[in-house]
């Protein structure tokens, strides 16, 4: 895959790593949230998912309806090993953007 991953997909792809059986849209959300440290939009985390599933580095699943949802079954998502690939390859983007730099930047303003 050719695409470059943004920072918002990684962070989302990372939370499916993150959370494994667990990855559904709230949980999800809530996820990124924290590791961004800032709100989160629920629609930029649902169409970042569908996204990703268009490019095939996801994968969704309906669970089972439950009481505390009135019967509505919840999205489950899990990574691809292209999702795996894509991830990757990013962090090796960054690592070699970032070689031979001390961190943090100092007097370069």
């Amino acid at each position: 895959m050719a695409d470059v991953l943004g920072a918002f997909e990684q962070a989302v792809l990372l939370a499916l790593i993150r959370l494994r059986d667990d990855a559904y849209g709230r949980a999800i959300l809530k996820e990124v949230q924290a590791r961004l440290e800032r709100d989160v939009a629920a629609g930029a985390v649902h169409a970042t998912l569908e996204r990703l599933e268009r490019k095939g580095l996801i994968a969704s699943r309906l669970g089972s309806g439950t009481p505390a949802r009135s019967g509505r079954a919840r999205r489950f998502y899990r990574l691809l090993p292209a999702g795996l690939r894509a991830l990757n390859n990013a962090r090796a983007a960054v690592d070699n953007l970032w070689q031979g730099l001390k961190w943090p930047l100092k007097g370069h303003v």
